[in-house]
């Protein structure tokens, strides 16, 4: 026998998946597809004055998917284009791993950086682009993703660091190889390096900030967690990865650390958003001596 609703269950029901329709049309089929532009300005007071309103764009979390994930890079090369900033900057994550994965299925997500590096050929900066892999680029083929990406002039910075030079000054951009795959060093990436140099470190996992706080950094760009990539309101996240818990969206402050944790342009496990569209962060640097934010 079939159950009878009554109609004030009826009535709930057609509300409930009223409202259920009302939140998965826009984070399925228009927030994922719209980045919008996240602007900063961020004062550090050794930053040199040659260098004040220096810009940088950082993307993060692209995760390539030939079905869904090529709308949302296109758009979001064009408008840090449009920016016309000094540096780009990709904190990882190009390619995505399945849920349950093997050797073929690892190489078969290692090679999608291919049409993604070629999605990402028309960034352009004065000072080039740079990037460090994620966890999902790690667990992939490390070595397979950064040909890929350097072979369309995306310079990959694993443990290591070089200096930008700039209106006869410079600073250091340092990256880390992923966190999560173990063999991330800041010993070896920050080797030569003056304390009285100002550095930024490229870092996928936000929480790393904890260990970076410890070195002569005045900024890590990090971003991992997705923002939570469904968010509901007054809730926290309701899924964070490993590493993105602590500094999981925005800005923050650790000790004498700035971080700032970019929400991604891709999705991963659903090709959804919800209240965490997807970002570039155009972000300037001033020599004020103001605290950030």
């Amino acid at each position: 026998m079939k159950p009878h609703l009554s109609r004030r269950q009826f009535l709930g029901l057609s509300v409930a998946a009223a409202g259920a329709a009302a939140i998965a049309g826009p984070a399925l089929l228009w927030e994922p597809y719209h980045p919008r532009i996240v602007r900063l300005e961020l004062d550090f007071p050794h930053w040199p004055a040659a260098l004040d309103g220096f810009r940088i764009a950082q993307l993060s979390d692209l995760h390539y998917d030939p079905i869904f994930g090529i709308t949302p890079i296109e758009a979001a090369v064009r408008l840090t284009t449009e920016q016309s900033p000094d540096l780009v900057v990709i904190t990882g994550d190009f390619v995505t791993l399945p849920l349950f994965e093997n050797r073929r299925t690892r190489q078969r997500s290692a090679a999608q950086s291919e049409p993604c590096a070629e999605l990402l050929k028309p960034l352009r900066s004065k000072h080039g682009v740079f990037g460090v892999l994620g966890n999902h680029d790690e667990f992939s083929s490390p070595t397979v993703v950064a040909r890929n990406l350097q072979s369309q002039g995306i310079e990959i910075l694993r443990n290591r660091a070089l200096p930008i030079e700039h209106s006869g000054t410079r600073f250091f951009l340092a990256g880390v190889n992923d966190v999560l795959g173990g063999d991330a060093d800041l010993d070896v990436a920050m080797r030569g390096i003056s304390p009285s140099e100002p550095t930024i470190l490229l870092a996928h996992e936000p929480d790393y900030a904890d260990e970076a706080a410890r070195y002569p950094i005045s900024l890590q760009l990090s971003g991992h967690s997705h923002g939570g990539q469904i968010r509901v309101p007054y809730l926290w996240p309701l899924f964070l990865p490993p590493l993105a818990r602590d500094y999981p969206k925005g800005l923050y402050r650790v000790g004498d650390l700035t971080l700032y944790t970019n929400v991604g342009i891709g999705t991963i496990h659903v090709p959804m958003r919800w209240n965490c569209p997807p970002e570039i962060t155009m972000i300037t640097l001033r020599c004020g001596g103001r605290r950030a934010s």
